[in-house]
């Protein structure tokens, strides 16, 4: 069976390769496993809600009515930073296409010549020269490109990712140049919020104890129980996190490069993106640019689809026209060169054995016998005018 190929116009994030997730019509990208992302929007949720049923109406009550407003605004300015990280394009690299991949091989190939059989080849590094500093841009057999100073290919989504810090599976996506800043204030203020809600349980248990002893209070409030227990657990990873981070920023320096050792291993090269000050490269990374994303996710393309015959035939059938043979008949409206056209075609019609719409003949008009003399004339045309007036 013979097939048809037939286009349609699709947006971009429908043919983009890597194994990222797509919502929204290509707004909202993430990475295919999101079940820690899930669990950790159950764990922020479910601890705050505990709070707010638990201890904020005794403590609005006999502290102060803006421990909850503070919670609240708290609370929002988390999820909103978690929802920015994970929901954005952290700085996908597009991948060469097929001619731009061929160029580059051909590049390659002419610049390390001929490699002899069995010895291996050289590898594939660019060298450029940044701030006096020689770094070196290594070729991703992926995505078909050199990849940009600091970018990396991450294996978890398949592509690579400009400013590549690390891949998150708490924010399920990952970490580069376009979302850097929202996890960095996601992790500060989450440690706000997980200190806050800790501190402000143990003193609602105090509070209550004074009143009514410890062991009953356990009784009346068990959702503090578990409050302080998530709380405490949860407190020592985020806070370290957060300081690991701040660390880095002061440095402008990424978690790839630090645990692969980039700027102080053996080498002991200098870090070419540091400005050797604090402010200066908390500056750069907190109250830098945003940066605009390369893929244009829901841009349009157009696709060719393989359909069988039969099936594109019912989808579009072909309109039928009836052909009339009869002749064109002209009238008073028809122009000169029309008529002559006319005619033609119906002489051509009339040789091939059309069939023709009969012609009626016209009226045969009397023949009146010849008169014999002028008198008959004379007799003829008074009996008309006697009718006539008749």
């Amino acid at each position: 069976m013979s097939a048809v190929m037939i286009a349609r116009k699709v947006r971009k994030w429908e043919k983009l390769p890597g194994k990222n997730s797509f919502c929204c019509d290509g707004r909202v990208m993430m990475a295919r496993q999101k079940g820690v992302f899930y669990l950790t929007v159950f764990l922020i949720v479910g601890t705050c809600s505990l709070f707010f049923a638990f201890e904020c109406p005794y403590l609005a009550t006999h502290l102060s009515p803006a421990i909850p407003v503070f919670a609240i605004v708290l609370f929002l300015f988390v999820m909103a930073m978690l929802l920015r990280t994970s929901f954005s394009d952290p700085g996908v690299l597009p991948r060469a296409l097929p001619e731009e991949a061929t160029f580059i091989e051909m590049e390659i190939e002419a610049a390390n010549g001929n490699v002899p059989a069995g010895q291996r080849p050289p590898p594939r590094i660019r060298n450029v020269q940044i701030n006096g500093q020689i770094v070196k841009l290594k070729y991703c057999h992926t995505c078909k490109i050199f990849r940009p100073p600091r970018a990396s290919h991450c294996s978890i989504c398949d592509n690579c990712v400009d400013r590549f810090d690390h891949h998150c599976p708490w924010v399920g996506n990952c970490v580069g140049k376009r979302n850097y800043r929202y996890f960095y204030l996601f992790t500060l203020s989450l440690s706000l919020l997980t200190i806050y809600i800790f501190t402000f349980a143990i003193v609602h248990v105090v509070m209550r104890s004074v009143d009514s002893g410890f062991v009953k209070t356990l009784q009346d409030t068990p959702g503090t129980v578990l409050e302080v227990l998530v709380c405490f657990f949860t407190l020592w990873s985020v806070v370290g996190l957060t300081g690991f981070h701040s660390y880095l920023i002061s440095l402008n320096q990424t978690t790839n490069e630090d645990i692969k050792g980039s700027w102080s291993g053996k080498n002991r090269l200098q870090n070419p993106y540091s400005h050797k000050n604090i402010v200066k490269n908390c500056c750069e990374v907190l109250c830098g640019p945003a940066y605009p994303s390369v893929l244009d996710r829901r841009g349009l393309t157009q696709d060719d689809l393989p359909v069988p015959a039969s099936t594109a035939a019912q989808s579009n059938p072909v309109p039928q026209t009836t052909k009339t043979t009869a002749p064109l008949i002209p009238n008073e409206h028809t122009p000169d060169d029309a008529k002559s056209s006319i005619a033609d075609s119906a002489i051509s019609h009339a040789e091939k054995g059309s069939p023709s719409p009969k012609k009626e003949k016209p009226p045969t008009p009397a023949k009146v016998p010849p008169l014999a003399s002028p008198e008959t004339d004379v007799e003829a045309s008074i009996i008309i005018a006697k009718e006539k007036a008749l």
